[in-house]
């Protein structure tokens, strides 16, 4: 379950794939594979969770940079409560 890590990083600021792997992993632990990260993005994407945009760099190819939309940071604020509740339950 990737989905929870990226709306989570996305909610500091927009990034690009590679970034947010490397996110993960310094801030979760643990290295998610590059397919994983696409395939949740895309997912995320198309039901409306996240948007991106294509931005040049310099010099080098463009990087496509994905941001969380207002219904991402809904979904982010329910999912958290889940987890808090799930947490309460597990320790009781």
């Amino acid at each position: 379950m990737l989905w929870p890590y990226v709306l989570n990083l996305l909610r500091e600021r927009p990034m690009y794939a590679y970034e947010l792997r490397d996110a993960i992993n310094e801030k979760f632990g643990f290295r998610p594979p590059m397919v994983s990260c696409y395939l949740v993005l895309n997912k995320l994407e198309k039901q409306g969770y996240t948007s991106s945009e294509w931005k040049d760099q310099r010099g080098r190819p463009a990087r496509k940079y994905y941001k969380i939309t207002p219904k991402g940071m809904e979904l982010f604020k329910q999912v958290g409560s889940y987890f808090r509740e799930l947490a309460e339950k597990l320790s009781a």
